[in-house]
């Protein structure tokens, strides 16, 4: 399989993903039960997620499932590819805009 390098490099990415989007959904349920974080998705409809939370792992999940199925694909289309890298993207921006955030 051709892509075996990109694959590898998407999962090390969703590992990463998945540590902070577990950091950011504790921060999350901690600021609820403060009263706060009274929203009810992360991304909007326009940003590509079929996923719809108010935490993390979900969308995480999601992108896991896409990796997977890429993963079992003989051939998989540079449109996929490209598809699965803006989400991972958007993913990992919104989780270190959050961290930073929390820090102040």
């Amino acid at each position: 399989m051709p892509y075996t390098k990109v694959i590898a490099q998407l999962k090390t990415n969703l590992q990463t993903a998945y540590r902070q989007a577990v950091d950011a959904d504790n921060s999350l349920d901690q600021l609820q039960q403060q009263g706060h974080a009274k929203f009810a998705k992360i991304f909007t409809d326009d940003q590509g997620f079929t996923t719809s939370s108010n935490r993390f792992l979900p969308y995480v999940q999601e992108l896991a499932e896409m990796v997977a199925e890429l993963e079992e694909d003989k051939a998989p289309s540079q449109q996929q590819l490209e598809h699965l890298v803006k989400q991972l993207a958007i993913l990992l921006q919104t989780l270190a805009r959050f961290k930073e955030q929390g820090r102040q």
